[in-house]
């Protein structure tokens, strides 16, 4: 079954998203021996709504995968200092390395969402941005590295939905921030920008790729598909690994020497 497919129109069951993801997850780790093999360069930024499952997919694309490949960036806002830089500056310095997959959770595409809707940057400066940010990601593209870009929209119920989720739950409330609340206030005014971002940012050398995440398993895999379709990666062959003997050479009675220590109480 295509994973866009909505058998009986309802979300997608635990069982079948959880089965879907292991296989996609097993391919995520050919693409680690690929990149690290190869020296390639990835980048993954991932744009959308607030509540839109923008860190639930990436967890799904790194929990089965090493950080030191899939290395995920989520930068606080900016400092004083960071605020006078060239928009796409304090991001340069997280740029993959040969053999790296970097992970943007949020980007430099905040000055075209957060920045302008609320006041922080002007249109001045957001004209700007969206004029020269092709441009740049030309380069990015020119020096070989792969990049994607991925806008995850989320719909005005669920939205609504997963934010009185948080509020209701003190396991999530930290999720809640006073700019979440104002972009739920201001859905419109983030929707007119999204819609000037993509038109202007949504080129030949560096798409956009839009995902509905109302059914956030369905994103999910679906984000990770078109990961997998994008990126040209080949199988690895691994060397058969066998696990060694233990040398006996020095041996000596381990366990006595934590005689007297105190462990931790076992409750469970």
């Amino acid at each position: 079954m295509a994973h866009d497919e909505k058998p009986n129109g309802g979300k997608m069951k635990r069982k079948a998203y959880e089965q879907e993801l292991r296989k996609l997850q097993a391919e995520l780790c050919r693409v680690q021996d690929w990149v690290k093999e190869s020296g390639a360069r990835v980048i993954i930024v991932f744009e959308g709504r607030d509540a839109a499952g923008k860190g639930g997919t990436i967890k799904a694309i790194t929990e089965r995968v090493s950080p030191r490949v899939f290395r995920v960036v989520a930068l606080p806002a900016p400092s004083e200092r960071e605020k006078t830089q060239m928009f796409v500056q304090r991001y340069i310095a997280h740029f993959p390395a040969g053999g790296e997959i970097i992970l943007f959770d949020r980007s430099w595409y905040n000055r075209a969402g957060v920045e302008k809707v609320m006041g922080f940057v002007g249109p001045k400066e957001v004209k700007e941005f969206l004029a020269a940010v092709p441009e740049v990601e030309r380069y990015i593209v020119k020096a070989g590295i792969i990049l994607l870009k991925f806008w995850l929209e989320v719909g005005q119920d669920e939205q609504e939905k997963r934010f009185l989720a948080r509020i209701n739950d003190p396991l999530r409330q930290w999720k809640l921030s006073p700019m979440d609340l104002e972009s739920y206030r201001r859905w419109y005014d983030y929707s007119r920008a999204r819609d000037a971002m993509l038109k202007a940012t949504d080129v030949s050398h560096a798409r956009w790729h839009i995902v509905r995440t109302d059914d956030k398993r369905r994103a999910r895999l679906n984000c990770i598909a078109k990961i997998l379709d994008s990126i040209p990666y080949k199988k690895v062959r691994r060397p058969k690994v066998e696990l060694p003997k233990r040398s006996k050479e020095g041996k000596y009675d381990d366990q006595a020497s934590l005689k007297g220590r105190k462990f931790v109480a076992e409750r469970f």
